[in-house]
């Protein structure tokens, strides 16, 4: 992954460099470690099922790929592409996701929360896109009002930074909510990302353990943008990901009409143009 403006041959030392561009020194050391096609293969099929039933966990999963499909998967080696993927079966459990043990947990601020109006809750997650010969993380941000989606970006890493710009670019663009929402991920519990928040005089919203559906609009996102598109298109490389979402964020947002919404267009219920009730 290319970083600009930092060089090696500068006088600066590298970590002198991202502290003064704000950039995280993940991003220049971090070496991409490539996967075997069977690796691959399998991710493409615990995706598939996780969409079709997202309550298989990686016992149930690797059972289900063993025995249907004749590879050979254990459990531990389910688990860890699962982890690898942001794939988490949807059921009570102890851990949703890996938080830090040094970050703060924040209490889950939406339970029975009347949502009225556009700005008012925000929220994030991260999700697994397979490509022709890997895959890509995607994150989004959302208003839960009107199921915009407000900014989105594609990423090899799941570090900070990439969790943190696209918050940054949706506060640029359409202001601060008045809540955000997360799940409780390493990378959203970091003082780097709940700083930005609080910096901003945002309300900090985290996901309960055990809860999966606290996010749930995020969640029904992923599996549409993947039944409607990903899965149509097979995205050859990152390039070829970027282009195709482009195209359906701009189709989700403005053509194609949600039966949460009464049938309406994020786009319209974002800008004002059709009122709702509640969300």
């Amino acid at each position: 992954m290319k970083v600009p403006m930092v060089s090696k041959d500068e006088k600066l030392s590298l970590s002198k460099q991202c502290d003064l561009l704000n950039i995280n020194r993940s991003r220049i050391y971090y070496t991409p470690r490539t996967k075997s096609k069977e690796d691959l293969m399998i991710m493409r099929l615990i995706d598939a099922l996780y969409q079709e039933n997202p309550c298989m966990g990686s016992r149930r999963m690797s059972k289900e790929i063993s025995k249907t499909h004749g590879i050979k998967l254990g459990r531990l080696r389910a688990r860890r592409l699962m982890r690898e993927m942001c794939i988490s079966a949807i059921y009570p459990k102890k851990n949703l996701s890996v938080p830090d043990s040094e970050h703060k947990i924040y209490p889950y601020l939406l339970r029975n929360l009347r949502i009225e109006r556009p700005n008012h809750v925000w929220s994030t997650d991260i999700t697994y896109i397979p490509l022709s010969g890997g895959f890509v993380y995607l994150t989004a941000v959302i208003d839960w009002y009107s199921r915009k989606v407000l900014t989105w970006k594609l990423s090899n890493t799941m570090d900070v930074g990439f969790c943190k710009s696209v918050v940054v670019e949706a506060i640029a663009k359409y202001g601060t909510p008045e809540i955000f929402n997360t799940d409780q991920g390493s990378q959203y519990t970091s003082k780097e990302f709940t700083d930005l928040l609080k910096d901003h005089e945002i309300k900090i919203s985290m996901d309960g353990k055990g809860r999966a559906l606290d996010n749930v609009f995020v969640e029904r996102l992923w599996r549409s943008v993947k039944q409607e598109d990903v899965y149509l298109k097979d995205y050859r490389d990152i390039r070829d990901a970027k282009r195709h979402l482009t195209n359906y964020f701009e189709y989700y947002n403005n053509r194609r009409r949600h039966q949460s919404l009464d049938d309406e267009f994020p786009e319209d219920i974002y800008y004002g143009k059709v009122k709702l009730i509640a969300a």
